[in-house]
């Protein structure tokens, strides 16, 4: 099909839809990338329709610096860095198809996002929030949950992902896998051990009845719990313990990290243990245990 000297919108949504399909297939990125990249690259379609820039003639230097200032008059930094880069993203794709003659977007500068400090819990306040759960099945259930989640600080997907071919329990290994399937072994503590043995106990078999299912952690119905009744989970046993509003499954990924590091923990190692794939994502991290170190300092130095 021959595109490239066509000159209607049409053809912009035909060349983003094989990005996203590139982006999806070779790439293997996750549904909530995907799901970004199709909503910055919609807002680029728009602002196209809008000045009217139609087709392969509209992708030029004038265009790109136009667009940039719009989307960052009108978006925070983080948001117009992510729209920015998709857009990049697109534009280089359809120049190494052909396309494009130039790739002219390349001189538009990514503003640098601010890098936000997560939101992270002491290991009291951990503890705190893992004793919530009762003696129920659904409570026996979640202490397994919270417990393997902050053993392993695996992402919310892939604590409902989990299977029990995935896990060694004789060495205390999982095997994730993360964003775009990349895989990791993790190891989890004694405690989530302890918690997990009991749920398959005395919990999964009233849960799961007479049917099957691959996944361990499940739902009332015995189908694969989801990351929306984790979130509830966790923000119910949070209100119970009176801990913040701003708890949520990720706060577990994040103190995972964060008191690994406080403990001395090797950066490397802790990326690892995430799935980072770039060792600056885990540096946030350090700035977390400064700040600890910096309130340890200020706290207890005569003149601090």
């Amino acid at each position: 099909m021959d595109l490239k000297n066509k000159k209607t919108t049409n053809i912009l949504k035909i060349l983003i839809d094989r990005y996203i399909d590139h982006m999806t297939v070779e790439r293997g990125l996750s549904s909530l990338t995907i799901g970004a990249y199709k909503g910055d690259l919609k807002l680029y379609m728009k602002f196209l329709r809008d000045i009217k820039r139609f087709g392969l003639n509209g992708l030029n230097l004038e265009t790109s610096l136009c667009f940039a200032e719009e989307i960052r008059r009108e978006k925070n930094s983080a948001s117009s860095s992510r729209i920015l880069s998709a857009v990049k993203g697109f534009h280089r794709f359809i120049y190494r198809e052909g396309f494009l003659d130039k790739l002219e977007i390349k001189e538009i500068s990514t503003p640098k996002a601010i890098q936000k400090i997560p939101f992270v819990l002491s290991q009291e306040e951990v503890a705190l929030l893992l004793s919530q759960p009762d003696k129920t099945k659904f409570g026996i259930r979640d202490r397994a949950i919270l417990e393997m989640g902050y053993s392993t600080g695996m992402r919310v997907s892939e604590l409902c992902d989990l299977k029990y071919e995935i896990i060694d329990e004789e060495s205390r290994f999982v095997r994730v896998f993360g964003k775009g399937r990349k895989e990791r072994l993790v190891p989890f503590g004694e405690k989530a051990m302890k918690a997990l043995e009991n749920y398959k106990k005395e919990s999964r078999p009233e849960l799961i009845g007479d049917r099957s299912s691959p996944f361990v952690f499940l739902n009332y119905r015995g189908g694969r719990i989801s990351r929306i009744s984790i979130w509830k989970m966790i923000r119910k046993y949070a209100l119970l313990a009176g801990l913040p509003p701003e708890v949520t499954p990720h706060t577990l990924r994040h103190s995972f990290a964060t008191h690994l590091i406080e403990g001395g923990a090797d950066l490397r190692v802790v990326q690892e243990l995430l799935g980072h794939s770039s060792i600056a994502t885990t540096q946030i991290y350090t700035k977390l245990d400064m700040n600890y170190l910096l309130e340890v300092h200020k706290t207890f130095h005569p003149r601090g």
